[in-house]
């Protein structure tokens, strides 16, 4: 009776010692577990906010170096023609675009000055001598001589006035064209570049403005 006794006794003592060594394995295997995901899921947000945050500052660099702005450059040429493309730093534009207007204008002015002698002209006719003739400009006109005089300066007039206004309107177009190119990135195999340059006239010995086409292949 007591050996019998001793062995349920050592098997009772026996028995929790297993089922404790038992239970602290399968958790010491279960919190390894969940360390590692733990340890993989920081590893995983953290490069992912490294690659949000490069992105982002990718960004704000391209925003930053784009400043060029074609609103600005059709504001400045519509104010006052030629700003855009002193903005575009197209100076060599400045002159051709005054010169434009220039020349469109005094055209212009021109003609309506000839429109309004003319026409006081056919007035002073018109009221003292319908059927007979004026000296103007040291010439003998008659009423339907200054009534054609009149309308050719007057239509001479108002096309100036319109091609006066076609070369602002293209100033701008030129300008805001010029602001949208001045980033743009020409690649290395095939560039093309026209600028003016002055040309030399050995015959008369001077010198004209011209244009010049350069091509490159690579």
């Amino acid at each position: 009776m007591i050996i019998n006794q001793t062995g349920i006794n050592t098997r009772s003592h026996s028995t929790p010692g297993t089922s404790s060594l038992t239970v602290s394995n399968v958790q010491i295997s279960i919190m390894a577990a969940v360390f590692r995901r733990l340890f993989t899921l920081v590893i995983f947000v953290s490069f992912s906010s490294f690659c949000f945050a490069q992105q982002d500052s990718l960004k704000q660099d391209t925003v930053k170096q784009k400043t060029h702005s074609p609103r600005k450059a059709t504001i400045f040429s519509a104010v006052i023609p030629g700003l855009g493309q002193a903005y575009n730093r197209k100076y060599w534009k400045i002159p051709v675009v005054y010169a434009g207007i220039g020349a469109c204008a005094y055209f212009a002015i021109k003609s309506n000055n000839r429109y309004t002698e003319f026409r006081d002209a056919w007035s002073d006719l018109n009221s003292t001598d319908p059927n007979g003739t004026i000296e103007f400009d040291g010439y003998l006109y008659t009423l339907n001589g200054l009534e054609q005089g009149k309308n050719y300066y007057r239509r001479n007039r108002d096309l100036f006035t319109i091609f006066t206004a076609g070369v602002y309107i293209l100033n701008i177009i030129d300008a805001n064209v010029d602001a949208h190119l001045f980033d743009f990135d020409i690649s290395d195999d095939l560039t093309m570049r026209i600028q003016p340059v002055p040309i030399n006239v050995t015959s008369t010995g001077t010198v004209s403005p011209g244009f010049s086409i350069k091509m490159t292949w690579r």
